[in-house]
């Protein structure tokens, strides 16, 4: 098998994805999910839990699980897997919650595959199915993310202590209120890493079938931030050209129109 050389890493194609490798399993050391809670009951105090891939949860969770005990909204139970805080038995199954970190590690190993290919071909067909696996997989976890959510907020406990709350579903970011509680949901460091991972297999696609290196890109974005520029001048020159030549006649052009009048 023909290895790529130390040389053909430094192109855009090969190591972008050695990055975005990286990024994808160093996301699992943090947080996905923030959500900030303002409640009645901590009126100098803005609690707030952190959610990573797995199930694992840091901060103010405990209070918060104590607050959503009122109205019967828990948090959810991996089932495979033992999480950090006490799980109640109304709480919604989220199996595939224990499988999170097989699909950082999963995509991190396919991106160092494709940028180990041997070829230039097999090299552009896997940036392709790369970023196109890489984004199904993203797309199918967040969806999901949103119907559990969903799920669990039309699930409430109907002997919770507070009663008369309207089912919700809470945003996987927004704002939402529930009974005295106040909630702002964001995305944590490890979402915004994979976001930057996602985003360089972009970069890396778009730049297959090319072996410019990566120390070249500053390069190639600003040739192309002038080219664009350069386009739209001439674009918007064209237009007042136009426009000017709909309603003033050149000397030339009006002694001609005389002529033809004349005769």
């Amino acid at each position: 098998m023909n290895w790529p050389t130390r040389e053909e890493f430094t192109e855009v194609r090969r190591l972008l994805p050695v990055i975005a490798a990286v990024l994808f399993v160093g996301a699992l050391a943090l947080p996905m999910w923030v959500i900030n809670v303002h409640a009645a009951q901590y009126p100098d105090q803005v609690l707030r839990v952190h959610l990573y891939a797995y199930p694992h949860l840091t901060g103010d969770y405990a209070e918060m699980a104590t607050l959503n005990h009122y109205v019967g909204f828990y948090y959810p139970d991996p089932v495979y897997w033992t999480p950090n805080y006490e799980v109640h038995p109304r709480a919604v199954d989220v199996p595939e919650w224990s499988v999170g970190p097989l699909a950082f590690v999963g995509v991190g190993l396919l991106s160092l595959f494709v940028a180990l290919a041997p070829t230039t071909e097999k090299l552009k067909r896997g940036l392709k199915w790369q970023l196109a696996g890489t984004v199904t997989v993203f797309g199918v976890m967040i969806a999901d993310i949103q119907y559990r959510l969903y799920q669990t907020g039309h699930s409430l406990d109907p002997g919770a202590p507070v009663m008369g709350v309207d089912p919700f579903t809470p945003p996987l970011w927004g704002t939402y209120e529930v009974a005295n509680l106040t909630t702002y949901s964001r995305l944590g460091p490890g979402a915004y890493l994979s976001i930057v991972a996602v985003g360089l297999l972009v970069v890396a696609f778009r730049f297959r079938n090319t072996d410019v290196r990566v120390h070249r890109l500053p390069d190639r974005f600003r040739d192309r931030l002038g080219r664009f520029r350069r386009k739209s001048g001439r674009r918007r020159r064209g237009g007042t050209d136009e426009n000017r030549g709909g309603t003033d006649e050149t000397p030339e052009a009006e002694a001609s129109a005389g002529r033809a009048r004349r005769r």
